[in-house]
């Protein structure tokens, strides 16, 4: 981006940030349902999951994490549909300004509110007994992979954003992403799911995600699933990203 829409892009972001602040209702359902997760299955379904050592709430946090975020996400597709229906994209389009710029608000707002939510989540997993023994490197390395998944989960958000019809429709597509991580090795090991689900589990990009979060804030070596993990964010990135450009190129013509 060149300083222009750099500036342009803060301005909007500003914008949507105070709609944020408005309804601060927003960060908290986003932080609640992952909280609630946290308290469910740490002190309830917990005694009965066989995790291979370690406490319970630490192997389940980086799947929480996830959920948080696919959570968030929908906030924003949401924002975007209202300011898309209200007509607000039109006012823009009338403005000296750059039309990614836009966009690119509403992402920049979705990077802050998650980053907030997940430090909601992060703060009361502490409380419920969650240790890591990972350095400041491993931490940013967390926080790194966290962006890249809010990113491209966001770029991927925008597309029902821009083209929905309705608010339900809107809503509906984050459905999947909540639900993924269940598929995966947020919540239990994979090794006891039966032949097809496990392949499934093993193979999909949560799964890698989790274990390279989970690894990294345990302080073990990641292996292979790190490469994998930031292979599957920037592929998924990229081709959201081309995707909801087309898209919005679509919604202008």
């Amino acid at each position: 981006m060149t300083t222009d829409v750099f500036a342009e892009t803060v301005v909007l972001s500003k914008r949507s940030l105070r709609h944020v602040l408005r309804s601060p209702d927003t960060i908290v359902t986003t932080a609640l349902t992952p909280i609630a997760m946290l308290l469910l299955f740490v002190y309830v379904l917990g005694g009965a999951i066989h995790v291979g050592g370690g406490k319970y709430v630490d192997y389940l946090l980086p799947g929480v994490l996830l959920i948080t975020i696919a959570s968030g996400i929908a906030y924003t597709a949401l924002r975007l549909f209202t300011d898309v229906s209200g007509g607000i994209f039109e006012r823009f389009q009338s403005m000296p300004i750059a039309r990614s710029a836009i966009l690119w608000g509403h992402v920049a707002t979705s990077v802050v509110a998650n980053l907030v939510s997940v430090a909601v989540v992060v703060a009361v997993a502490v409380a419920m007994g969650f240790r890591s023994g990972a350095g400041v490197l491993a931490w940013l390395a967390v926080a790194g992979i966290l962006v890249l998944v809010t990113l491209a989960l966001t770029w991927l958000a925008v597309i029902p954003g821009l083209a929905a019809k309705s608010a339900d429709g809107v809503s509906g597509f984050s459905y999947p992403l909540v639900f993924l991580p269940f598929i995966s090795s947020a919540f239990v090991p994979t090794g006891g799911m039966p032949g097809p689900v496990r392949w499934f589990a093993r193979h999909q990009p949560v799964t890698s995600i989790v274990d390279t979060i989970r690894n990294l804030l345990a302080a073990h070596p990641v292996g292979h699933d790190g490469w994998i993990a930031v292979a599957w964010c920037v592929g998924l990135l990229a081709v959201a990203y081309v995707l909801a450009m087309r898209t919005y190129r679509r919604k202008l013509a």
